[in-house]
């Protein structure tokens, strides 16, 4: 079985993975990825495409540096009635995008790149759609204040896998997916390729 190097610092990335069976190597890729975004939406990149540039340049980072590595990068944004949303970078910030994205239905575009040679051999972008409740500001409040360190690396501001699935009322699509990573996808590509057995 090949190991698979996952180009993310996410915890819940590397716990599914980790949790499918696979043996993996954690090495972030470091990129600008704000430059990356800002110049990407000024050519007019749709949320789907932006989510699929921003995990392939993760993907490249690495793969550029061992071209023999099989590297998986990953990537999600939150698009929301036209407005797209990064992970929030204070609990204010936090408690702006909850009061944004409350009571309304926001996609999340969930991209993954798999290099292997150097070269892309796959991807793939799920986009589950989340509707949250109309809950109350005293709700909002105490979550964030609450769950803060846990919440403040997630776009949206929610991890489903723990309180923040208390904030929604529908979920439609793949939950793999919202975590951050469309590991049955990912599965089928790693066996058909034979780096996984299966």
């Amino acid at each position: 079985m090949s190991i698979l190097t996952l180009a993310s610092a996410s915890t819940i990335r590397a716990t599914l993975l980790r949790g499918a069976g696979l043996e993996i190597e954690v090495r972030p890729a470091r990129i600008d990825e704000e430059n990356l975004r800002e110049s990407l939406l000024a050519e007019g990149a749709s949320a789907h495409d932006l989510a699929d540039a921003l995990a392939e340049h993760k993907a490249l980072k690495i793969a550029a540096r061992d071209p023999a590595a099989l590297v998986l990068g990953c990537d999600q944004i939150l698009e929301c009635e036209g407005q797209l949303y990064a992970k929030p970078a204070s609990p204010d910030d936090a408690i702006a995008q909850l009061t944004r994205l409350r009571g309304k239905t926001h996609r999340l575009h969930t991209a993954a790149v798999l290099y292997a040679g150097g070269e892309p051999v796959w991807r793939h972008v799920a986009t589950p759609r989340l509707t949250m409740r109309d809950f109350s500001d005293t709700y909002r409040d105490a979550y964030v204040a609450r769950h803060w360190d846990e919440i403040r690396h997630c776009v949206g501001c929610y991890q489903i896998e723990g309180p923040g699935i208390r904030l929604f009322q529908r979920i439609e699509g793949d939950l793999f997916s919202v975590q951050g990573l469309p590991l049955l996808e990912l599965l089928t590509i790693l066996t058909q390729r034979k780096e996984i057995d299966g």
